[in-house]
């Protein structure tokens, strides 16, 4: 059943969503078609689910999810409500995005990860969360998305239609998982990169696009974390990225584990890979994201 969600801005309630016995509002990122759509079909809508901390448990922060899949699909269980679970067990309220894919090439996927950004700072007064500390956290191809959103976050394909969008993209922290960083050959993921640029880029954009070079001194705070035994996306992605960031003088921490395969999200059944959500935990906690709410 699709319902309203009234005042302000609108948003359209496109599917329920249900964990733990609670509904979980999904809401489109655009009250209309969105930029740049193709139809009016489920894959060409952008939605927001909202997992919300348990009553009294918030403490504030929020972050974007942005799950992999190559750029061709979403691993929407294991790096997206598995992954908003946990950050409410941190207090964060999350947002898991669902962001076009292929057919859908660049801008489009950073046109809804920005717009992502906007909708949870706009709307920072109805969700109860601090504007200043929304952050970002990628896997994989989502990985590169996220990282596009840190480096990438003043640029614009559209023209701003709202007040939404009059909004800061700039995330306030990042957390990158066995990320795509570059799009150079040698250690790119070749189906994350032809899904969004195509069969036969324009280097420039590739370039552009890689996103190491476009670290700065404004990219925010970055974990990452990575696998030395990853053969989907090499840990040159994020050794890259982290080199990046220490050139810049961002704030970051780098996590690489000698065994592991890629894509294992939260590996809770690895004794050894499942320490990597304590440690980002800690690093949070480090730099006040997980703060009681003020």
């Amino acid at each position: 059943m699709r319902s309203l969600i009234l005042g302000g801005l609108a948003a359209l309630i496109v599917g329920p969503a249900f964990a733990q016995g609670q509904e979980r509002p999904v809401i489109r990122l655009w009250d209309g078609p969105a930029p740049l759509a193709k139809g009016e079909t489920e894959k060409d809508i952008p939605t927001l689910t909202i997992y919300r901390p348990q009553e009294g448990t918030a403490n504030g922060c929020a972050v974007v999810i942005c799950p992999g899949g190559g750029y061709g699909g979403l691993a929407s269980d294991h790096e997206g409500k598995q992954i908003g679970e946990w950050m409410t067990s941190l207090g964060v309220t999350a947002f898991e995005l669902h962001y076009r894919l292929s057919p859908y090439r660049h801008p489009v996927p950073m046109t809804d990860v920005q717009r992502a950004v906007r909708t949870v700072r706009a709307k920072a007064g109805e969700y109860q969360i601090d504007p200043q500390r929304i952050g970002i956290i990628g896997f994989s191809a989502g990985g590169h998305l996220a990282s596009t959103a840190a480096t990438h976050f003043s640029e614009r394909a559209i023209e701003p239609a709202d007040e939404i969008d009059q909004a800061n993209a700039r995330p306030d922290f990042a957390v990158l998982a066995y990320p795509v960083i570059t799009f150079d050959d040698a250690h790119t993921h070749g189906g994350s990169k032809k899904n969004l640029l195509g069969e036969n880029p324009d280097p420039a954009l590739a370039a552009r696009l890689s996103n190491d070079t476009a670290v700065t001194k404004d990219t925010p705070p970055t974990f990452l974390f990575h696998t030395a035994a990853d053969t989907a996306v090499p840990v040159e992605n994020s050794l890259l990225y982290y080199a990046a960031c220490r050139r810049a003088g961002v704030l970051s921490e780098l996590h690489v584990f000698e065994t592991g395969r890629h894509g294992v999200g939260l590996a809770q059944s690895d004794p050894v890979l499942s320490e990597w959500p304590r440690l980002c935990e800690r690093w949070l906690k480090l730099h006040g994201f997980l703060d009681a709410k003020k």
